[in-house]
């Protein structure tokens, strides 16, 4: 297969030859290529809750619904993704995991899903920084719990977010990452200290830093200064225009820089859907007419409705961020958070033929997609 365009990083074009791997990457302009053709890794979002109406967060969500889930994910321009199971009982979570592995094997578009995220339930239970996590879910860590996951999802699990604050955190953090998953440090109220000993222990996210706190936080220290001014912390960012300011997001991004910062979506069965009333686990959430997710009958945001490729869009547009930034924030930097194998670098020889064409102008508009060299829009 060959697929050309402009390099989304250099502006130069580019012929690239691929099957699953990327073979050759020629600096020439083809016969016929558009120069408003943009050619970039496929995207890669980490924190996926669910998406098109569809649920991740049920044991039982039918494996046709995924799939059509998946398919306006992938739309996107989204080659890999994990599906997020958040704060729920012990049963359900592992009964979550179990139904989306095997949805990975059974569908035509599993390839898509490059393993797991389980965001909770070892997170703070006060209100604020437990966002819209179930209360009556939330316990410390749990060595047995967590090796449940590993064992419903055949060792695919990831990330793991949980809080910093339990006395038992730095122990759990170090054996989840000797079996090579990412430990993120999210849903808090850690001090300092806490913080500090969690990335001792081998965590390296803030998972969205900025959400899931207290409306008011002492001037200092608090706990998000503390892990945007630790530099073995990268740090994902909601960037919909709701969760985030542009003035924090400024800040933000300076102290992280670009190079350790990646673009979520945190996306919710809303994203995608129209407005109305949906589920996340056993919880009521609402889309908004403004684009909000919230839980039903509150103002507490549950999640988000936005798509990978329009955030990267809003984040040059808040941030004041080139496009080749932005996109490394969606491509390359989660790829490497997350260990994800040939996906780490950008258009080069042996990389992953997961790539994606697209137009800019007002938004990102996404023309083609290739997963593992095959087309999949």
């Amino acid at each position: 297969m060959i697929c050309s365009g402009r390099d989304a990083a250099s502006g130069e074009f580019l012929e690239i030859e691929f099957d699953e791997v990327i073979r050759s990457v020629r600096r020439t302009k083809p016969a016929g290529v558009n120069a408003d053709t943009w050619i970039a890794p496929g995207l890669v979002d980490i924190q996926v809750n669910g998406f098109a109406g569809v649920d991740f967060n049920r044991p039982d969500t039918p494996h046709s619904e995924i799939q059509k889930a998946l398919e306006l994910i992938v739309s996107t321009g989204v080659t890999r993704c994990l599906p997020t199971v958040i704060t729920g009982p012990k049963d359900d979570m592992v009964g979550c995991l179990r139904n989306l592995a095997a949805a990975k094997k059974a569908l035509p578009l599993g390839k898509a899903i490059a393993g797991f995220h389980v965001e909770g339930p070892h997170i703070a239970s006060v209100d604020g920084p437990r966002g819209a996590h179930p209360l009556d879910s939330v316990r410390p860590p749990d060595i047995e719990e967590y090796k449940r996951w590993q064992e419903a999802t055949e060792g695919q699990i990831r990330l793991i977010t949980l809080s910093a604050e339990y006395d038992s955190a730095p122990d759990y953090i170090r054996t989840i990452v000797r079996d090579g998953v990412t430990a993120g440090i999210g849903h808090t109220a850690a001090t300092s200290d806490q913080i500090r000993a969690a990335v001792d222990a081998g965590a390296t996210l803030s998972t969205h830093i900025g959400n899931a706190a207290h409306s008011i936080l002492p001037k200092h220290p608090n706990y998000i200064w503390d892990q945007l001014a630790e530099d073995r912390l990268s740090a994902s960012f909601i960037v919909d225009g709701i969760h985030l300011g542009a003035s924090f997001l400024k800040s933000a991004l300076r102290a992280k820089s670009v190079s350790r910062a990646v673009l979520v979506t945190d996306a919710s069965a809303p994203a995608g859907a129209k407005p109305g009333r949906y589920v996340l686990g056993r919880q009521a959430a609402d889309l908004t007419e403004d684009g909000r997710v919230v839980l039903a009958g509150t103002d507490r945001l549950a999640g988000s409705a936005l798509k990978l490729n329009d955030g990267i869009a809003n984040v040059m547009r808040m941030a004041g961020i080139s496009l080749s930034e932005a996109l490394a924030m969606a491509t390359t930097h989660p790829a490497r958070v997350i260990h994800l194998e040939a996906r780490s670098k950008w258009l080069v020889t042996g990389e992953r033929a997961d790539l994606v064409t697209f137009r800019t102008g007002t938004g990102i508009a996404i023309d083609s997609v290739y997963i593992d060299g095959k087309r999949a829009v």
